[in-house]
């Protein structure tokens, strides 16, 4: 295979999937890899674990790959740059959106390979996800008898494959991982999205510490991989990595992706008996979702066959905390050693006691300073000033005093001044008891995911579906009022701020208070008091009061989303943060 740049997300290629490497047979010197198709069941591979076929075609006609290279154009916009990858009849490119300025990625095959018509389908069934959890498919094409299909480039984003070479991760990283994944491919799902082919290349870690996936549908179509239990594919795909982070080995008897796989004739077993000091819970967590064939977690809870269950079963465990930061030790203060001159020896000014055979001048002690006429009269005159000046400082000491005894004799109490008052306390977060969906016409959009706003993950979300042509919601009566969210703080207090982490920017959302007499308000007359004006929202909305708002239930209103890139408009609230 040609070699990567260290920036290459490779959607195609995933890390260098070894068995697909040995079955590509022997490279050329510019890359290209001639595919052997075999007959009967494939091997056990780290994309198909337990040893079955998978759907994979193995006969099919592979047409050769489209003989293009680097300076090639694609539609007078998309030059190529760099080949990462040739294989199966399609090559996968870094190239250059040369309108947009940016680095872009490039899969590319021809219109009559016989995946051409399911890769074209998968790519453009992903680019209607529009999650930023995925790397984003942008372009979908079939022009002169090529297919080909652009997708984001993220060089500031490190592959898992580097980050499990480096060492297991710390339990909070691998909480993180599974949370992120799990929540991701439950979304994709929900859409009728699966990936099939979920490995630690197809993960990424974005410089902020977000995961995201990269090939979503479109991986498995380039191959043409298919599965009779998708959801179980890939919620067992999770699992493996989860495993991986835990333990740095891969869950199943073969190496792949770097790693060691586990010893022969063991079968699976659990990660904190590969490992010492593995997080239990994660551990288990991995077991359940790696349980198949037989396979058991050490605790007898029931396997994780969807990545929906593996989600809520990582909502239910207690949050794994990031570790205390480490200080390095202080140097130790050391008194410097200094060569011990003459002088400090004690024989400036007198002879040597060291016997030498050339006699050494005895230098006259100096004269005491000051001691003629003329310095007698300058020490006298320095002293005089100084008792003066002494004299002058205390007598104006004195009188401050008296003033300021003489003040308080006639105020009789000292009166704070405007700069002594003190600065109040900085806004807490408040407890939030509950939060619903804003529904005032009746019609609920996602109510399932609200407890999603107030999780404190921002990997987690409220997210509306996507609406076509008006930006109010599609312009449908049931939503003329728009969407948002209802918190619930328990109790009337008083509402100092809001911190709102959207979805994505370009919300025009305002928020609202009930009255502090309010119960169970539902309609936009219930809420009265305005805390923050409609705006068009940043990826954040922030708004601290100059006075408190008593309240005991606060609104978060959308009325209009922004464009998604497709035609379309989607919004939604990641937190939301009430202080007080």
């Amino acid at each position: 295979m040609a070699e990567r740049s260290t920036a290459a997300v490779d959607v195609a290629d995933n890390g260098g999937d070894e068995p697909l490497a040995a079955k590509a047979g022997k490279a050329t010197n510019d890359g290209t890899a001639q595919a052997e198709e075999t007959e009967g069941a494939s091997p056990e591979t780290p994309e198909n674990p337990r040893g079955h076929d998978g759907g994979r075609t193995r006969s099919e006609a592979v047409p050769a790959t489209p003989d293009v290279h680097s300076g090639h154009k694609l539609a007078d916009r998309y030059r190529l740059e760099e080949c990462v990858t040739r294989l199966d009849g399609f090559s996968s490119w870094r190239a250059v959106d040369e309108k947009l300025r940016r680095a872009v990625g490039v899969h590319l095959l021809p219109a009559n390979h016989p995946r051409a018509r399911s890769v074209l389908a998968a790519a453009r069934s992903s680019a209607l996800l529009g999650d930023p959890r995925f790397v984003q498919v942008l372009d979908a094409v079939e022009e002169d008898d090529l297919v080909y299909v652009v997708h984001e480039w993220l060089p500031d984003a490190t592959e898992l494959t580097a980050l499990l070479a480096a060492g297991p991760m710390d339990a909070h990283d691998a909480y993180q991982l599974v949370s992120q994944l799990s929540h991701a491919m439950a979304a994709a799902h929900r859409e009728g999205l699966t990936h099939l082919r979920l490995t630690p290349g197809a993960v990424l870690r974005s410089s902020t510490g977000q995961y995201r996936i990269r090939g979503l549908a479109v991986n498995a179509a380039l191959r043409g991989i298919t599965s009779e239990r998708p959801l179980r594919q890939d919620t067992e795909a999770i699992g493996a990595l989860l495993y991986a982070a835990l333990t740095k080995r891969w869950p199943y008897e073969s190496d792949a992706y770097g790693l060691s796989g586990l010893p022969k004739g063991m079968g699976l077993i659990a990660p904190d008996q590969v490992r010492a000091g593995v997080h239990r819970g994660l551990s288990e967590l991995a077991m359940r979702a790696l349980a198949n064939d037989g396979a058991t977690a050490s605790r007898q809870e029931p396997p994780c066959t969807t990545p929906d269950e593996l989600a809520k079963a990582v909502a239910a465990m207690p949050r794994v905390l990031p570790p205390e930061p480490t200080f390095a030790a202080q140097p130790v203060y050391q008194q410097p050693v200094y060569q011990r001159t003459t002088y400090q020896q004690g024989t400036y000014g007198r002879p040597s006691t060291h016997p030498s055979s050339v006699s050494q001048p005895v230098l006259a002690a100096p004269p005491a300073p000051l001691q003629s006429r003329t310095g007698r009269v300058l020490k006298w005159t320095v002293s005089a000033l100084l008792i003066a000046a002494l004299g002058l400082g205390s007598w104006q000491l004195a009188e401050i005093l008296l003033d300021q005894r003489k003040g308080s004799d006639d105020t009789g109490v000292t009166q704070p001044t405007d700069d002594e008052k003190p600065a109040p306390a900085p806004p807490k977060p408040l407890t939030i008891a509950d939060a619903t969906e804003f529904m005032p016409d009746g019609s609920g959009i996602e109510p399932g995911d609200v407890p999603n706003t107030v999780d404190d993950d921002s990997s987690t979300a409220w997210v509306t579906p996507r609406y076509r042509g008006f930006a109010n919601f599609g312009n449908l009566p049931q939503r003329r009022q728009g969407s948002g969210i209802i918190v619930d703080l328990g109790k009337v207090q008083d509402v100092r701020a809001v911190d709102v982490d959207m979805y994505r920017s370009g919300q025009t959302t305002a928020v609202f208070a009930a009255g502090p007499d309010a119960s169970s308000p539902s309609s936009s007359a219930d809420f009265p008091q305005q805390i923050v004006k409609k705006t068009v929202a940043g990826k954040t909305l922030k708004e601290e009061l100059e006075k408190p708002v008593r309240t005991r239930y606060v609104l978060i209103h959308i009325t209009e989303l922004p464009a998604d890139g497709t035609g379309g408009y989607r919004g939604g609230i990641n937190d939301i943060s009430v202080l007080g």
